[in-house]
């Protein structure tokens, strides 16, 4: 499976809004996002453009495990 390039951290965040996180705060840079759960899931997103390939597929990885879904599905909602 091949990550899309070019993913803004903005675009990212409003996947994750889709699947029911919400956003938390927002400090500098860098938004925090909770998943009420279960289990309860807090993840940080940096609002870089675009975001680089290791951070977001760290991210989606994260999401992925804590959601029990699959990386590739995660990927086709970008």
């Amino acid at each position: 499976m091949k990550l899309p390039r070019g993913v803004s951290g903005d675009r990212l965040i409003r996947m994750l809004e889709r699947l029911g996180y919400e956003v938390l705060r927002q400090k500098g840079s860098h938004v925090r996002l909770r998943h009420p759960g279960p289990p309860l899931h807090l993840v940080t997103i940096p609002k870089h453009d675009p975001l680089k390939a290791g951070t977001l597929h760290g991210i989606l990885a994260e999401v992925a495990m804590m959601q029990g879904i699959t990386l590739d599905a995660l990927a086709k909602l970008l």
